[in-house]
Order: C-alpha cells, then structure tokens, then sequence
C-alpha cells in the first residue's frame, strides 16, 4: 500500500451505492439491550437471593459478563447516534448501556467519536494508538518490562485485557477533563462516579462472595471481551498520516451468532468510514469495499489475529513496522509484510528496503 485517502474520499465513493435507509437510526436495536438487562438483573438476583452452588454461579457470572460486553457494544452504537437521534435520549441510554463498564457518554463521545475517529492510528493524537520504540524508550517506568522475553510480556499483556478497558477509561478520564468547559465538568464527573458508587453499593449489600461473582468477575470477563476486539482493531496496522480506514483498520470474523450478540462490532473498517451509519447495515457496506478495493481490505478471523496479536511485539519502529526493544526482532504491520498466516521477523534486508522506500519522496 503506497498511498492513503481519507475515510471520506472511501465514503463518498461507497455512499452512491448505498441504499437511503441505511442513513437511518434503527431504534429495534433497544431490544438486544432489553434483553441484556432483563438477565443481567435476574442473575444478580439469583446470586444475591439464592444459596447457588458455587458452579452455578460461575456459570451465572460469565453470562453477565457476557451480558455487560454486549450492553457496552450497543452503548458505542448509541452513542454514535445510530440508534436514536435525540441528543438526551441518546445521553440517557447511552449512560444506561454503559453502566456496567463505568463509562459516561460525554468522556465516551469526547475520547472515542472526537479524539479516536478523528486520529485513529495518529501516533500523537489517537488515545487508542499503541506506542512507538521512542517513546517507549522515554517511560522510565516501562523500561524494565520490555526486557523481559516476549512470551512473558505477551502473556502479560492478555491478562491484562481483562482490565484493560477500565483503567484506560481512566486515563481518559483525567486525560480529557481538562478539555471539558468548566460548567460541563460537574457534570462529567457525576457520570463517572456514579456506576462506581451503585457498584460499591451492590457491594455492601451483596456481600463480597456474592459481589465478586454478580459484578467483578464479570466486569473482568467484559473487560477481555471488549478488548479482545479493540486489541485487533487496530494494533496489527500501520500508523498512518492519514486516516486511512482501509490501511490503520482491522475487520474481524466471527461466526454470525457471534455478531448477533455483538451488533456487529466486528465490522470495524466499515464503522470508521461511516460512523453515522447503523451496523446492521455495515454487511452492505463490506460487500462494496470488497467490490471496490480488495487489495487494501484487512479482513481475518478474530482468532488469527488474536494470535498474530501474541506473536508479535507492541512498540512500533517507525510508522509501519513493530518491534521488539529486547532483541531488535522486526515485523511487519498489516500492508507492510505482516502474514498472518507465517508471522516472521523481516531480515535486515528488507527493513532497510522499506526504511529506503519511506525515504523516497
């Protein structure tokens, strides 16, 4: 892939073979999320009522946390007002949708629809991008962990999906707070304290044993579940100039029940070039970009790019390659020699072929 276009210059192009009821929101999506709270609600109150079995309410657990991932996915279509179109509608649902992940729709909508759709893959500007060798190489910090072996940081990096989310919503957090107008951060602060304080709550009412199996252990099991697709979103492309949907996104596959459950998130190319538009019709949309430009559409099974995830390492080395800082091992990103299928160092050859090509005006 030599050249970018802006997710725009994709969408115009796409938008002419697009049928008009795609632009609509598509309020029937409130129903999945019904359904979500309708067993979420209920296995809190077999957990906190009844005398299960330890089993049962492992099993109760993973439901819910399956059940938080799925609200977390239709707050995200929300919040891009693909579902409804009223400003405060939206917020209250939106909230609503992502109480379980303890995200308010006014950092949401600042740190994902206007920071992340709007630099995605920029190595200073997306909150989301994964960082280069030379920053890293400034974060006394983390210095020490990049000399361990890449197994053991690859191991620790995918047990760490199971927070990841949480305290990256955080960061956020403080991060853009500052960027909020004075009169508005009250407002923000109360959506982010108060999923924690009905958490907390549940706590002292539930008891910990209890607690642990209605809400932690299922915030851990969403955490992995939401991350697991932010992880291959994007981490396995190029950082980019420019916002390039079809070079810094990744598509994943899941069987259909799986996209049924998840509203389609998996479809992530197609939801950079349009945003605004409901995932359910983002099938269509994937069909003409495959159509239009199959050489520059990123599109793998989610479990091969998890793999290709804990291959290779998470520090990039200029724009388009990644590389481990322990031993020097280079690889290439996705449009820049990374084969899912045989992941491989690149040789000193073809680095510095590509480093040259860069170069090139």
């Amino acid at each position: 892939m030599k050249d970018f276009h802006s997710f725009g210059w994709y969408a115009s192009r796409i938008s002419k073979k697009m049928p008009n009821y795609t632009l609509r929101p598509v309020p029937t999506r409130l129903l999945g999320g019904l359904a979500y709270a309708i067993v979420v609600i209920s296995s809190f109150l077999a957990i906190g009522l009844l005398s299960l079995h330890p089993v049962v309410n492992l099993l109760l657990s993973v439901v819910i946390g399956f059940s938080f991932a799925g609200l977390g996915f239709l707050g995200h279509e929300i919040l891009h007002g693909t579902v409804v179109r009223k400003r405060w509608l939206m917020n209250v649902l939106g909230a609503i949708a992502f109480w379980p992940l303890s995200t308010g729709p006014e950092l949401w909508k600042k740190w994902h629809n206007l920071t992340h759709h709007v630099h995605t893959q920029d190595e200073e500007k997306d909150p989301d991008a994964w960082p280069t060798l030379e920053k890293i190489s400034k974060m006394k910090a983390f210095r020490w962990v990049y000399r361990l072996p890449l197994f053991v940081r690859a191991t620790a990096s995918f047990a760490s999906l199971t927070i990841q989310f949480t305290m990256h919503s955080l960061k956020c957090f403080f991060t853009y707070l500052k960027e909020f107008h004075p009169t508005k951060r009250p407002k923000v602060w109360i959506q982010a304290i108060a999923p924690w304080v009905t958490w907390i709550g549940l706590l002292f009412i539930m008891g910990f044993e209890s607690w642990f199996f209605a809400f932690l252990l299922p915030l851990l099991i969403a955490n992995f579940i939401v991350m697991a697709y932010i992880s291959t979103n994007h981490r396995l492309n190029p950082l980019v100039p420019v916002n390039d949907p079809l070079a810094n996104s990744l598509t994943v596959t899941v069987p259909k029940w799986v996209d049924v459950l998840h509203f389609n998130f998996s479809y992530h190319t197609e939801h950079h070039l349009f945003p605004a538009m409901s995932p359910k019709y983002y099938p269509i949309v994937k069909q003409h970009i495959k159509e239009m430009w199959p050489d520059r559409y990123h599109e793998m099974p989610m479990g091969k790019a998890l793999i290709a995830l804990w291959k290779t390492p998470r520090v990039y080395h200029g724009h388009h390659d990644l590389i481990d800082p322990q031993g020097g091992k280079v690889f290439g990103s996705l449009g820049f020699g990374l084969d899912p299928e045989n992941i491989q160092e690149k040789t000193s050859s073809e680095t510095k072929e590509q480093d040259k090509k860069r170069r090139t005006p």
